[in-house]
């Protein structure tokens, strides 16, 4: 008997090997053999902390569903671990983070995700929701685009008050030497039911990605949404680091007391670092150096590393 896991090992191998299709048997544009016929993947996966009676963090719930494995790999820390190739496309993959109060939670990846086509878009949701005095740090690795596929990419984040956020996003624009397919990306950050940031964007659209004024010759793009507030902007060759608007309070006020500007925030609730790289490394290595910029740091000019070959000290 055939379980899952080999099943899965040996769509992984025809997908790599690419056999033709068989005889009468039509192949659909852009999408590998392997994929063509292949049933669409629902899988769900969950990560949840709670915080221990000695104020520890524990992680009280931990839910895996291939290709969304996940491990635990340090007291708060939790990486996914692919299983299974993908997504394809016509896989709907949803990733639901609730980060208790007063807790801690690191989320990576030990490798970057390829997106591969098939017979329809696939999909990936990230909820997460960060309670009062908790922080969460979601960083996994690049999420690539290979040629033909149609990704959406959707982030529903949901901050209470003091929590403190940092969450890097990186998207490569295909494997090496193939153009893009296409993705589109959305990311939803509210604190306390008001909104901090809505951004969305989109890769693999011919009249956007051949514009100098979007994309340029870069092939990656990342983002860095971080809790952390800076007064005023910074700038460097391929990174901005971007104080975002605080929200507005829905409190009337009095007409006898108008409000003044010494009784708005003394500075920005979250800031949004923005990125364009040639590759990989150096997109990292440009998003660091913004996230220890709003931080409040002083660090180098991130070219001073890209031209030694290594990423900017942390």
């Amino acid at each position: 008997m055939t379980t899952r896991a080999e099943a899965l090992r040996e769509d992984e191998r025809a997908h790599v090997q690419g056999p033709p299709p068989a005889a009468g048997q039509a192949h659909v544009p852009g999408v590998p053999p392997a994929a063509a016929g292949r049933r669409a993947m629902r899988a769900s996966a969950a990560v949840a902390t709670a915080l221990a009676t000695d104020g520890r963090t524990v992680i009280s719930r931990l839910a895996s569903a291939p290709p969304l494995t996940l491990r635990q790999t340090g007291p708060h820390t939790v990486h996914l671990v692919s299983t299974a190739a993908g997504p394809l496309g016509g896989d709907r993959l949803a990733l639901h983070l609730d980060v208790a109060p007063h807790t801690m939670l690191e989320l990576g990846s030990v490798a970057a995700t390829l997106v591969l086509p098939g017979e329809g878009p696939s999909e990936l949701l990230v909820t997460a929701r960060v309670g009062a005095g908790a922080t969460l740090r979601f960083a996994p690795e690049p999420t690539v685009l290979a040629a033909g596929c149609d990704h959406r990419l959707l982030v529903r984040l949901a901050l209470e008050a003091d929590a403190s956020v940092l969450w890097r996003e990186e998207i490569v624009f295909g494997r090496h030497g193939e153009a893009p397919g296409r993705c589109h990306a959305r990311f939803d950050a509210i604190r306390d039911g008001l909104p901090l940031l809505r951004q969305e964007f989109t890769v693999g659209d011919p009249a956007l990605d051949a514009s100098p004024a979007v994309y340029g010759p870069a092939r990656c793009v990342g983002t860095t949404f971080l809790t952390t507030g800076v007064k005023e902007a910074a700038l460097a060759e391929g990174v901005a680091v971007l104080p975002l608007a605080a929200p507005a309070t829905p409190a009337p006020v009095p007409a006898q007391a108008p409000a003044t500007r010494a009784s708005l925030p003394a500075q920005p609730p979250a800031t949004l670092v923005s990125a364009l790289a040639a590759d990989a490394v150096q997109l990292r290595a440009r998003l660091e150096w913004g996230e220890r910029t709003a931080a409040g740091g002083n660090p180098p000019h991130p070219h001073q590393s890209e031209r030694s070959g290594a990423a900017a000290p942390k």
